[in-house]
C-alpha cells in the first residue's frame, strides 16, 4: 500500500501532518511533507486524533470541462483550453464531514474529482517541469449548487459555499495514469459516476503548466481536475462517496444548511 499522508488533529487541539500507519497510528512529522517534514518521536494512537482535509491551502484553483462527456452532457464544447474558478479555502471540509445544504440553493449537485497537492512554489513551468511541482494526489467533490451557477452567470457563489469541497482523506506520491474514478450515493453499489482519469482532456502536468502562467501556485495549494459524466443531485439526508483506485475513498453526508 502507497504511504498515506494525513493531516489531523490531536484532542489538545494542535494541528500534525503526519503517516498513517496500517494500525490508523500517526507517525507525526515535524513539517508539511511537502516541505521535507520528517518524523518525530510523537505517535498518535486512534481515538487520540480527528482527521482533518489533508492539506490547508491557500487556493483551490478548479478546471471546468476536463472531461468530453461532461461537457456534452452540460451541452457545451470541450474548451480550446482549460477554463479555470476558485473554490475559496473555506469551502474545504474532510472526510466524513458534513455537507451544508444552502438555503439560497434548490439544486446542488456532486463532481467527484483528482485532487492534485502542488508542493513548490510554481511559476511560468512547462507542462514537462510541472511534474516536479505536483508532490501528490487526494478526493475531491466540487460540490455545485447548479440553479445558482446557471442563474448568476459566473461560478463564484455556486461554488462557494462553505462545506463545498470535501477534500481527502489523505495524500498519495503516487498514482496510475489510468486509475478509476467513481462516485457513489448512499447505499447504491452502482456508481452514479465512472470514468477512467487518463480520459481528461488536459492532462495533470497541462492543467499545472497553463495555471501557473496566470498565477504562481504555492505548496500545499490545490488544483481540481474536473468531474467525468454522471453529475446529479443530491438532497439531505444523502450519503455521497467518491472514490480513486490507489488512493481511497472521500466520504460525506448532506444536512440541512
Amino acid at each position: 500500500m502507497a504511504q498515506r499522508y494525513v493531516r489531523v488533529q490531536s484532542q489538545e487541539g494542535k494541528i500534525y501532518y503526519g503517516l498513517l500507519q496500517l494500525s490508523f497510528n500517526v507517525e507525526v512529522l515535524d513539517a508539511p511533507p511537502w516541505l521535507d517534514g520528517q518524523p518525530s518521536d510523537l505517535i498518535l494512537e486512534p481515538d487520540k486524533y480527528q482527521i482533518l482535509a489533508p492539506c490547508s491551502p491557500s487556493k483551490i484553483v478548479a478546471v471546468a470541462k476536463n472531461y468530453a462527456d461532461h461537457a456534452a452532457e452540460m451541452g457545451t464544447a470541450v474548451p480550446a483550453e482549460p477554463l479555470i474558478f476558485f473554490k475559496p479555502p473555506t469551502s474545504v471540509i474532510a472526510s466524513e464531514r458534513e455537507i451544508k445544504y444552502p438555503q439560497q440553493s434548490q439544486r446542488v449537485d456532486y463532481e467527484g474529482e483528482l485532487a492534485l497537492v502542488i508542493g513548490n512554489r510554481t511559476c511560468d513551468c512547462t507542462p514537462e517541469e510541472a511534474q516536479t511541482k505536483i508532490w501528490g494526489y487526494t478526493i475531491a467533490n466540487d460540490v455545485t449548487a447548479r440553479d445558482l451557477q446557471k442563474k448568476d452567470a459566473q461560478w463564484t457563489r455556486a461554488k462557494g459555499f462553505d462545506t463545498f469541497c470535501p477534500l481527502g482523506p489523505w495524500i498519495v506520491r503516487e498514482l496510475n495514469p489510468g486509475a478509476r474514478l467513481q462516485t457513489f450515493l448512499n447505499e447504491d453499489s452502482h456508481p452514479v459516476q465512472s470514468a477512467y482519469i487518463d480520459q481528461m482532456v488536459f492532462s495533470p502536468d497541462f492543467l499545472v503548466s497553463y495555471i501557473s502562467q496566470v498565477m504562481t501556485l504555492l505548496p500545499g495549494d490545490v488544483v481540481l481536475t474536473g468531474t467525468p459524466f454522471g453529475v446529479g443531485p443530491l438532497n439531505v439526508g444523502d450519503l455521497v462517496r467518491v472514490e480513486i483506485e490507489g488512493i481511497g475513498r472521500l466520504e460525506n453526508s448532506v444536512i440541512n444548511r
